[in-house]
């Protein structure tokens, strides 16, 4: 089976010297576009025709990325598609126009052509609905609103051909979030669609509900080991023989399970490292960060890259059985770096 690296929803040109216009003219037709609820309001007259250009540019910014995707070497064929693929879906005053069938038959039509070209290439997609989509929550309206955005996602994975039987190719990953923790996520299990059922992941938190958190899931739905937000919340590098680790392979059912790794920003880290070519050397222990001044809730905040090769190859150790997305903010770029590093172990 073939051991994956991937990124997160935005394609970066390797060349950064160029000219702002000219990575943008390089990169737009790969990534999204977006609109606000505020403009569409005040430009009433404009507001289709604006939605229209956004949303079919966007999907086909789903093909172009996953076409991109699929010229890298098949340990890289992995991407997670950006959330705001058609604005305010689901916003009350514009639903009409995403009930329209002219709309709907745009979407099945484009969406499904994307799923085409993912099976093709054997590019491995997901989504993962933002911070927002609390199916934990203490509060109804809140849930109800939640189920809303994640069904949103749903429909796209479906119309890409997705969610028919369990985690078939596209995953769809929250975090547990509410006061609720994992009762409140069982709670609402029933109350999705069987695709969303299929497709669901649940992450592990980096200040609130934790891997043990977690793990009260793993016969509900499969789980996403986030090694980043474990250390954070905890201290601990996690060892890829960890029985924990164990069982949240175990709840993808047989299917190749993703993992999620990232790493903390340089200036969250220098209170602790005064020389700063020290500061990517070794393992980071967190009394020490914490002692000298580091703050947890910003060593949670991602990296540009991936600078640490002693950490990477402690996250590598894990890529025989889970696939790895990379959560850096440089996206494919630190995902090539952390897969160049694979290449050298010759772990890939």
């Amino acid at each position: 089976m073939i051991r994956r690296i991937g990124f997160c929803c935005q394609w970066f040109h390797h060349d950064r010297t160029l000219k702002k216009k000219q990575l943008e003219e390089i990169e737009r037709p790969m990534n999204t576009r977006s609109t606000t609820v505020r403009w569409l309001n005040e430009h009433k007259d404009q507001a289709e025709d604006k939605l229209a250009f956004v949303f079919k540019h966007n999907i086909d910014g789903i093909k172009n990325l996953i076409l991109k995707v699929s010229t890298l070497p098949k340990s890289r064929r992995m991407c997670r598609i950006s959330s705001p693929i058609l604005p305010v879906a689901t916003q009350a005053d514009w639903r009409y126009y995403w009930d329209k069938p002219d709309v709907i038959k745009y979407c099945e039509k484009h969406f499904a052509e994307a799923g085409e070209l993912a099976r093709k290439h054997d590019v491995k997609v997901s989504f993962h609905p933002g911070q927002f989509t609390v199916l934990a929550s203490d509060n109804p309206d809140i849930v109800e609103r939640s189920i809303d955005e994640f069904e949103y996602h749903v429909n796209m994975a479906r119309w890409m051909g997705f969610g028919k039987s369990f985690q078939d190719g596209c995953k769809i990953n929250v975090h547990i979030s509410g006061r609720q923790g994992p009762a409140g996520i069982i709670k609402a299990i029933p109350r999705l669609s069987p695709e969303a059922r299929n497709l669901l992941t649940i992450e592990n938190d980096e200040m609130g509900w934790g891997l043990e958190s977690s793990l009260e899931l793993e016969k509900h739905c499969a789980l996403v080991l986030d090694i980043h937000h474990h250390w954070v919340r905890t201290g601990e590098y996690i060892q890829a023989n960890d029985d924990r680790v164990k069982r949240v392979i175990d709840s993808w059912r047989g299917q190749r399970p993703t993992m999620h790794y990232s790493y903390s920003r340089d200036e969250w880290l220098t209170p602790a490292y005064p020389n700063a070519e020290d500061m990517h050397n070794d393992f980071h222990d967190m009394e020490t960060l914490l002692s000298k001044g580091c703050k947890k809730q910003k060593l949670r905040a991602h990296s540009e890259l991936l600078p640490n090769k002693k950490v990477n190859e402690w996250a590598l150790t894990f890529l025989p059985e889970l696939d790895i997305q990379v959560e850096a903010k440089m996206k494919n770029q630190a995902a090539e770096q952390l897969h160049n590093q694979a290449v050298e172990l010759g772990i890939v």
